[in-house]
């Protein structure tokens, strides 16, 4: 499973690159807190599969990485997908790296 950094994230908004950002985490959670992803929770990606981009990088996040670990692995071992990125450390790792003041739980 392909694995990008908070740090590789920031750069690749910051350049402008074009990627799609998944937030797997439940509905009350990311409103608590976002990096302005678009929300399909985990018990959805693969019913919601046809919202997720094959053409482009994919970034799976969650809290801490673990279910978005478990979305990639869904993705790539069931339907084929070579494109997708697990965000390791997930909203906690940008929280801490990049915005203190972001609500974390």
């Amino acid at each position: 499973m392909k694995e990008l950094s908070v740090t590789e994230l920031k750069q690749w908004k910051e350049e402008g690159k074009e990627f799609q950002l998944i937030d797997v985490r439940e509905p009350f959670e990311y409103e608590m807190s976002n990096i302005e992803g678009e929300n399909i929770p985990l018990a959805g990606v693969v019913i919601e599969a046809d919202k997720i981009r094959k053409d482009i990088p994919v970034v799976m996040q969650c809290r801490s990485g673990a279910r978005s670990a478990n979305a990639c692995a869904q993705l790539e071992q069931n339907l084929g997908y070579t494109n997708v990125y697990n965000l390791k450390g997930g909203i906690m790792a940008w929280a801490a790296e990049f915005d203190n003041d972001m609500q974390v739980y």
